[in-house]
């Protein structure tokens, strides 16, 4: 029987990492592992969280990651996890922090890529919880995702009247002791949403993935609401 040399190809780690899969090399199983892949890809979720201080992003984000999964990045907790592993990005972070800077765009950006590359290239999507907060941010996340091939899916916006949200987080301050939660303080983080960050808003409806959620009312209609659009993307 002559001696048949095939040509050396990828593992499918190898290629499900670089989407080089070759038609001579996908046939039954290998073929079936390669449509999987790409399916995961078009399945990914990414979302972005958003609404004003008290619309119950947090809440929402933990139903979601139960539901579906996914990962999530929150801002604060990032930033807190980094500094206290003492990496460079976190050392770099602290040295802003410590001054009472501002975090400048492009560093909380390779922070958040960093951690968004520690769930693998397989992941089912990551939550954005805090981040954007301005249009540059959504313009550099946007950068950065399709750099991997990905994007933002969703971006879900809880909207809350704000007479809703003093009460909410007034009623926090009372339960957590938080200083920083008293009508003054809120107002003022209140003022700042609108002036600075609301504006994302019209920027998402125009890339034409923002969805809007009556953040009032029961948690688990709310909720509902929220599965009708993911389910969808």
């Amino acid at each position: 029987m002559r001696e048949v040399h095939l040509p050396n190809l990828p593992s499918d780690v190898e290629a499900q990492q670089k989407d080089l899969m070759p038609d001579l090399w996908y046939g039954g199983k290998e073929k079936r592992v390669k449509k999987d892949f790409q399916d995961k890809k078009l399945k990914m979720k990414n979302i972005v969280i958003f609404g004003a201080p008290g619309s119950g992003k947090g809440t929402q984000s933990d139903k979601l990651i139960e539901k579906y999964g996914l990962g999530h990045i929150s801002t604060g907790d990032v930033l807190r996890s980094e500094i206290k592993k003492g990496t460079e990005l976190g050392k770099t972070a602290a040295s802003f922090i410590d001054k009472g800077q501002l975090i400048p765009d492009d560093l909380m950006i390779n922070i958040l890529a960093s951690v968004y590359d520690s769930f693998g290239r397989g992941h089912k999507g990551v939550i954005f919880d805090g981040f954007p907060r301005t249009i540059p941010q959504a313009e550099a996340l946007k950068q950065m995702l399709a750099e991997r091939g990905d994007k933002v899916a969703a971006m879900i916006e809880l909207d809350v009247p704000e007479d809703e949200l003093m009460k909410r987080l007034l009623l926090r301050g009372q339960m957590s002791g938080r200083s920083d939660d008293n009508a003054e303080t809120i107002k003022k983080r209140l003022d700042v949403y609108h002036n600075q960050t609301a504006p994302l808003i019209d920027w998402y409806e125009k890339e034409g993935i923002r969805y809007p959620i009556d953040g009032l009312g029961e948690l688990d209609r709310i909720f509902a609401d929220i599965v009708k659009v993911v389910d969808r993307l």
